[in-house]
């Protein structure tokens, strides 16, 4: 058996990231973008780079997340995940939401 001189590298798959209308100046205006990561917290480490401000907004100065930011990962919240650790799967979409409070009857 014959092993391959050579390793292939294979580019990751995007992940689609839905932004809030309220942070949408910062992705150019975008409701939806496009940044590579296998990981919650490389896929939004890849969303402040490329669109830089990000990271303002959505983590505290411990580097957790915002607890007025919810994010989701398909249809999961990442809080009763992993948090930042959450594994993302190629082609997944990654949903912010920040949360919404106030109002009165």
């Amino acid at each position: 058996m014959e092993f391959p001189t050579k390793w292939v590298a294979f580019a990751a798959m995007a992940v689609t990231v839905r932004i809030p209308t309220t942070m949408r100046p910062l992705a150019g205006g975008n409701s939806t973008v496009q940044v590579e990561g296998t990981s919650l917290a490389e896929v939004l480490g890849n969303l402040n780079q490329s669109y830089p401000g990000f990271d303002d907004r959505l983590f505290d100065e411990t580097g957790g997340l915002r607890k007025f930011v919810n994010v989701f990962v398909a249809d999961d919240d990442v809080r009763y995940l992993d948090g930042l650790d959450t594994k993302v799967p190629d082609g997944e979409t990654v949903s912010i939401i920040p949360a919404v409070a106030g109002g009165s009857f």
